[in-house]
């Protein structure tokens, strides 16, 4: 999906967000097998529920369906991101600090590319994360432009 179909389905989701006090977790566009999805992940504090889920698709299915900005069959899935929750910004990691979180990275930093642990600070644009190394809890310092992928990790 184009940057500006993306950006215009961004622009018919937001105020039926804002309607309904709720924020845009993630948004993939992706196709699998024979089907294409439009997948829409949507969070608020406390985290949202089936009913949630239901009226933000009918609504932006209307909106989605007036406007037509995608070309082609695709299926429309309204979610909540669960308990792993992707972390895309500098703000989500600021908000889910001293929260368990599970990153991958585009290089390596200290021989390893993969790191689970606590993240403990974020500031000028740097993870701190305190991570287990056999018995013993180490620190490892990674910058925000070094990170591929990062998640909410459930630890048990």
């Amino acid at each position: 999906m184009s940057e500006a179909v993306l950006s215009e389905v961004k622009d018919l989701l937001e105020p039926v967000l804002i309607e309904r006090h709720l924020s845009l977790a993630d948004i993939e566009y992706v196709k699998e097998g024979k089907n294409t999805f439009l997948r829409i992940y949507i969070d608020k504090d406390g985290g949202v529920d089936l009913t949630e889920c239901g009226i933000v698709s009918e609504r932006l299915s209307e909106k989605l369906d007036e406007h037509d900005p995608i070309q082609g069959a695709y299926f429309l899935e309204v979610s909540s991101p669960g308990a792993e929750k992707p972390l895309k910004t500098k703000q989500d990691f600021i908000d889910h600090i001293n929260e368990n979180v599970s990153v991958s990275l585009y290089v390596h930093i200290d021989g390893e590319k993969e790191y689970e642990g606590k993240l403990t600070d974020f500031t000028n644009n740097i993870a701190t994360i305190d991570y287990k190394c056999k018995h013993r809890i180490k620190q490892v310092e990674i910058p925000f432009d070094k990170i591929a992928k990062a998640r909410l990790a459930v630890m048990l």
